[in-house]
């Protein structure tokens, strides 16, 4: 959504674009972006590891690898926004009953914001001077809590939100100390959590009819069955809910969302939205 307001193509993932570049003498990167987002990825390099995903570790090798071959240009990375959001696996994994947690879960956050730090401080060094912290949403909230033990049905589950709380502000004072740290670069904090809630505070006023259940999947909060898995149903209003899978938000919701990051004020993003980041002009550090 933030490149169809920019007015770039959407950003192909890097996996793909590096086979088009094998198999294409002569092509080069695009300068529109690139995306180095795993599905099922997390902060932490042990999360979901045995599911194929790219760990952020990876992701971060494959794009240093890119700079140090000079695929892309450095005027380009200052140029560019850098995102990241990534966490909710890696907490949501944190409530598995048959992998329990070594740490506690403060220790268990902590050891999430270091992989972050360290995250921030590699692009930086890369030439990265706008990076964007997208906070976790309500990730207690989401349909799939119906399959841990102890998650209640009827509401959130405090124990898993309280430890995303604790991560977003974490993330939030990372961007607060990135100017002292790494110096020219500027930074914003994309409070999401904040914004869902006000979704389902008063779901009527954003045109959503439910905000507990997925559209697509099967049985208690449409959240037993992952969507496309044999049995699963799909709503026939999917634009009036909060959720479209076990997991994952709407259409709808990414779109409020977008908006919301993109041309809204300090109670969705700050120090200063996305589009106020895209035309700052930067020193030369």
């Amino acid at each position: 959504m933030t490149a169809e307001f920019i007015g770039i193509p959407l950003q192909k993932p890097y996996l793909e674009l590096q086979l088009e570049i094998e198999n294409r003498t002569g092509k080069s990167y695009p300068t529109n972006g690139i995306n180095f987002a795993s599905a099922g990825s997390g902060v932490l390099q042990s999360t979901n590891k045995d599911s194929g995903v790219t760990p952020l570790q990876v992701q971060l090798q494959q794009f240093q690898t890119l700079v140090q071959q000079n695929h892309i240009q450095k005027n380009l990375i200052k140029e560019s926004l850098f995102f990241l959001e990534s966490g909710s696996n890696d907490i949501f994994n944190y409530f598995y009953p048959f992998d329990p947690p070594t740490l506690t879960p403060d220790d268990y956050v902590q050891s999430m914001l270091s992989q972050v730090r360290t995250f921030v401080n590699t692009i930086y060094k890369l030439g990265a001077r706008r990076i964007v912290l997208f906070a976790l949403g309500p990730v207690g909230c989401v349909p799939a809590r119906i399959n841990l033990p102890g998650a209640p049905a009827n509401k959130c589950f405090g124990k898993m939100n309280k430890m995303v709380k604790n991560y977003n502000v974490g993330l939030e004072n990372v961007v607060k100390t990135l100017p002292d740290k790494n110096p020219g670069a500027v930074g914003a904090f994309g409070a999401i959590y904040k914004t869902v809630q006000i979704f389902r505070a008063d779901p009527k006023r954003y045109g959503f009819a439910n905000v507990e259940s997925a559209c697509c999947g099967y049985g208690n909060l449409g959240g037993e069955l992952q969507c496309g898995k044999e049995g699963y149903t799909v709503c026939k209003n999917p634009n009036e809910y909060l959720f479209w899978d076990f997991f994952h938000p709407s259409e709808r919701t990414y779109k409020l969302v977008s908006k919301a990051l993109w041309a809204g004020g300090r109670t969705r993003i700050r120090p200063f939205n996305l589009k106020t980041l895209a035309n700052m002009t930067l020193s030369h550090v």
